[in-house]
C-alpha cells in the first residue's frame, strides 16, 4: 500500500511543488505523511461540506487543487476546515499554482475544453513559470467564443460574462481562476481574446478600450475541470487505492431574471 508521502511525490513529479508562486501555499498541509492511504478523494476546494462527504465515504486523503490553509492563521477553530480534517484524521494535500502551470494541468486541460490549437504556455511580465495558456481558434467573433466557453463549462443557470474587444478573434489565452493581474500582458501581446474566470468592471472597460475581448467564465467553472483529470492520474498511478471524485458544486449562484 502507498502512504501519504507517495502520493505527494508522485503529485510533485506532475505538478513540482517548487514551481509555485510565492505567494502561494501549495504542498502537504495536514495530516501525517507516513499514513497509509486506502482511499483518495479529489475536489476543488476542501470545505466543511466536502469534508463531510470524504468522511462518509471513508477517504484518508484528499487531494485539492486550492490550499485548505492560504494565509497565515492564529487559530484552529471547530469551524475551520484544516480544523476538521485534522479531527477527522483525514490528510490533505493541495496542489494550487503548481497545478496552475504543470503541463497538462489546469490552463492545459481549460484549453483543450475550449478547443484551443497549437497551445503553448504564455509568459506574462515577471512571471518565470507560465500559468497561462495561448492557442488558436478558426476565425469568430466574441458573442461566438463566448456561447463556446459557456457550452464547454455551462451548467444550470450558469453564465458567462464578456466584453467586445470589436475585432475578429483568432489568438486565445486562458488563465483558471483570478487571471485579472495579467490582463495588461495579454494587451501588449497582441492577444485577441481572453478567458479567465475573475475580473472586475475596469478591467472589463480596459479590455474594451484596448481592443481584447475579454470572458469571464467563474473560478470554479474554469478551474474545476481539472478534478476529473487529476483523479484519473492518481488512479492510473495507484492502482491499489481507490481514487473517488468527491462532488461539489459552485459556491455562487447565478439568478436569472424573466
Amino acid at each position: 500500500m502507498a502512504s501519504v508521502k507517495d502520493v505527494f511525490e508522485f503529485i510533485d513529479s506532475i505538478a513540482p511543488f517548487d514551481t509555485q508562486q510565492q505567494w502561494d501555499n501549495s504542498g502537504f498541509l495536514v495530516g501525517d505523511i507516513d499514513k497509509i492511504v486506502k482511499k483518495i478523494g479529489v475536489v476543488l476546494d476542501i470545505t466543511p461540506e466536502t469534508i463531510d462527504l470524504a468522511a462518509m465515504h471513508e477517504v484518508d486523503l484528499i487531494v485539492s487543487h486550492h490550499p485548505v490553509i492560504f494565509k497565515p492563521q492564529k487559530s484552529f477553530t471547530k469551524n475551520n476546515a484544516a480544523y476538521q480534517l485534522a479531527v477527522k484524521g483525514i490528510n490533505a494535500i493541495c496542489a494550487h499554482t503548481s497545478l496552475d502551470s504543470a503541463d497538462g494541468g489546469v490552463n492545459d486541460v481549460l484549453a483543450q475544453l475550449l478547443g484551443l490549437r497549437r497551445v503553448e504556455p504564455f509568459y506574462a511580465d515577471e512571471n518565470e513559470t507560465p500559468l497561462l495558456r495561448v492557442g488558436f481558434v478558426n476565425e469568430m467573433n466574441a458573442k461566438t467564443l463566448a456561447k463556446t466557453v459557456a457550452n464547454a463549462l455551462g451548467h444550470e443557470n450558469y453564465a458567462v460574462k464578456y466584453c467586445d474587444g470589436g475585432k475578429p478573434i483568432e489568438t486565445v489565452a486562458v488563465c483558471g481562476g483570478a487571471g485579472d493581474s495579467f490582463i495588461e500582458d495579454i494587451v501588449q501581446a497582441d492577444i485577441d481574446a481572453y478567458v479567465t474566470g475573475e475580473a472586475g468592471y475596469h478591467d472589463m472597460l480596459y479590455a474594451c478600450e484596448s481592443g481584447l475581448t475579454l470572458i469571464v467564465a467563474g473560478h470554479f467553472e474554469t478551474e474545476n475541470p481539472i478534478v476529473r483529470v487529476l483523479a484519473q492520474k492518481l488512479d492510473l498511478q495507484f492502482e491499489d487505492i481507490q481514487t473517488v471524485i468527491i462532488p461539489q458544486k459552485p459556491s455562487i449562484k447565478y439568478l436569472t431574471v424573466e
